[in-house]
């Protein structure tokens, strides 16, 4: 989940090679992709002073609206029992730990950052918690580093922007994701002459885009979701076949 701000977090994905890599197969266009679509967007949250605290509060504030809607964008995702989610680009960890309770103990919540502060503090959150559920895990600029087929759902909050191999990112995703699972986008709308200068400036491409590049990596797209209480964020959902 990132910011609406100039320091926005979840870039999600992108560290250096970690622990947690895993195998997805790759598809020809994002074996190829070898130039990054945005380049430095992600070299805040990989600072190894990053302040967690700062980033805490412009996040989990009150002018932020995925933080002041976080109850109904979270009932958008139908979370069940058991279920296994990952929070892609999870950043202080806001919706990771809010799906732990849907879950329950007997699913599973990967919190993925590419901040390895971000990490860091989910697991000592989750543990304050005792959320045995929720596993925190490092990822890279390039991957989601799960392995094949282990999730039922892939969340995606104002962190596609930050995807700076969205192919290579998006295949990652796509064998992450179990047959018939689905990956849930939520990101601004971009717009020149409605949106914000900071999101004309920061998210480098509009809905429509991210809607095809979605698609082109394998996914059948399923719907818009009706979110009239958002206005500077659009949902899109799609379904890995």
């Amino acid at each position: 989940m990132r910011h609406p701000g100039p320091l926005r977090l979840l870039p999600m994905l992108l560290l250096l090679p970690s622990a947690c890599r895993g195998t997805p197969t790759a598809t020809p266009a994002a074996a190829t992709e070898t130039t990054s679509v945005k380049p430095g967007i992600n070299d805040d949250f990989l600072d190894p002073e990053l302040d967690v605290g700062t980033f805490e509060q412009r996040f989990e504030g009150e002018s932020r609206e995925v933080f002041t809607q976080r109850a109904r964008i979270a009932a958008l995702l139908q979370l069940r029992p058991g279920m296994a989610v990952a929070d892609v680009g999870a950043g202080t960890g806001l919706y990771t730990l809010m799906f732990a309770p849907k879950v329950g103990t007997t699913g599973r919540v990967y919190g993925i950052d590419i901040a390895p502060k971000f990490v860091e503090h989910i697991r000592r959150q989750a543990a304050a918690r005792d959320l045995s559920q929720v596993e925190a895990r490092l990822c890279s600029e390039r991957s989601v580093d799960l392995p094949a087929a282990s999730v039922d759902l892939v969340f995606v909050c104002d962190t596609y922007h930050h995807f700076e191999y969205p192919m290579a990112t998006l295949a990652s995703i796509h064998a992450a994701l179990r047959p018939g699972g689905e990956l849930v986008v939520l990101d601004f709308i971009r717009e020149p002459g409605v949106s914000r200068e900071w999101i004309l400036g920061h998210v480098r491409a509009g809905e429509a885009v991210v809607r095809q590049e979605i698609e082109a990596a394998g996914f059948r797209f399923v719907r818009r979701e009706a979110t009239p209480f958002l206005h500077e964020n659009y949902v899109l959902r799609f379904r890995r076949p």
